[in-house]
């Protein structure tokens, strides 16, 4: 593999600081995989009895819809009046707090109400931390950058285990308070290491009139709209799967069980961390950002289209390790590589804001989609959609002959 030889004279990011970096995106991870995944289902349960799985949807809605506000509108802050630090800041106490208060809610009116202030607060932390990653990490460590982002889905699931492992030592199990305990100090201590230490080293910034920009506005208009587009396709496709997966399983083989699926996502996201690292070092070596987010979305598609045929639960599980992998390669390298396209410094977290609706709007999308396929058709149908629509994520990285730099 032949380096770039310009990128050996470009300054870089310290290794320290994009460790540091990488922990903290890891903790955003932290702060609501486990909440939303274990910890809000058993207290909507523990208040609202059979009535859960309503109120769980309409927290679900609310949540998203207050995710995609606070997303945009704190990232803008954090652009209007400077200072990202102190809104990571602000965000991990606010975070932390309403944590342990909604262990303690006892009416469901007011847990949704804390349900949307926290998922604000969330994105207070998360929205400025995601652009100052664009203001620090030069463009030939953007994939190194993407690589590491991949241990947070990872460390999501692993604080979830752990939490719940601890809480179960106990005679009698330790209660549900003192569980989101634990995730509360796991969640500082992944944030704080980069609020005390992180201090990046200064690197040359663009105001956003290279010759490049200059000349070709359109097709850098056209690259962020076909990136953005991309990501939402597979997070659609992705969401929907992820969503209805045991069922689908379950068609195949009546006997597949949760804790097996969540042995093999656990599985899955550990192989994707090293492949990641390799996929994102080598973008940054040679110079070709693009090539593995082609790549990763291709075999997504093809995964997902074994899926779809399949008739044994062993083919079936090929393809969704297949897809796992390739989705959460796609995804990370996707997070860093987008900071490329965004189309000024000045307006970063803004527009990180706005390109992170692709997050959201799936849960908005997804069980409507489900509900129109799966009783009429069953799952063969839905597997090919998504199909056709982690193709279509290939087809329109296959459309972006480079990435541009940063601007």
């Amino acid at each position: 593999m032949a380096a770039d030889p310009t990128r050996a004279a470009e300054p870089a990011q310290s290794l320290r600081f994009l460790l540091l970096y990488a922990l903290a995106w890891a903790g955003g991870a932290v702060a609501y995989v486990p909440f939303l995944t274990l910890f809000l289902p058993v207290r909507v349960a523990e208040i609202s009895g059979s009535a859960a799985v309503q109120w769980l949807g309409y927290m679900a809605f609310g949540g998203a819809v207050a995710a995609s506000i606070g997303g945009v509108a704190f990232g803008w802050l954090s652009d209007l009046y400077g200072k990202r630090w102190g809104w990571i800041r602000a965000g991990v106490v606010v975070n932390v707090v309403l944590l342990l208060v909604m262990a303690r809610i006892e009416t469901l009116w007011l847990l949704m109400a804390t349900l949307l202030i926290w998922q604000l607060g969330l994105n207070m932390m998360l929205s400025p931390l995601a652009a100052l990653a664009g203001d620090c990490v030069p463009d030939h460590q953007k994939g190194l950058l993407g690589g590491l982002l991949a241990f947070a889905p990872a460390a999501g699931a692993a604080a979830g285990a752990l939490a719940t492992f601890i809480g179960i030592i106990p005679r009698g199990g330790m209660p549900l308070q003192d569980q989101m305990s634990i995730v509360a100090v796991m969640i500082v201590a992944c944030v704080g290491p980069l609020l005390l230490f992180g201090k990046p080293r200064p690197v040359p910034v663009s105001t956003g009139g290279s010759t490049e920009r200059t000349r070709e506005p359109r097709r850098l208009d056209r690259a962020i709209v076909r990136m953005w587009l991309a990501r939402l396709a597979v997070q659609i496709a992705e969401a929907t799967l992820f969503a209805y997966l045991l069922y689908y399983f379950q068609s195949l083989d009546p006997s597949f069980r949760a804790v097996d699926i969540a042995r093999i996502t656990s599985a899955v996201l550990i192989l994707s961390i090293p492949l990641s690292l390799f996929a994102g070092r080598w973008a940054d070596q040679s110079g070709r950002a693009i090539r593995p987010l082609r790549l990763s979305a291709g075999i997504g598609a093809a995964s997902l289209a074994l899926m779809a045929v399949s008739d044994s639960i062993a083919t079936a599980l090929s393809g969704y390790i297949l897809f796992g992998v390739a989705a959460a390669v796609f995804l990370a390298l996707h997070s860093s590589q987008t900071l490329r396209v965004l189309p000024s410094p000045t307006r970063r977290g803004r527009d990180i804001g706005l390109f992170n609706l692709a997050n959201t709007v799936p849960s908005l999308i997804m069980p409507w989609l489900t509900i129109a396929i799966v009783p009429a058709y069953g799952f063969a149908p839905l597997l090919w959609l998504l199909a056709l629509l982690a193709g279509l994520a290939t087809f329109l990285m296959m459309s972006i002959e480079a990435l541009p730099k940063s601007a």
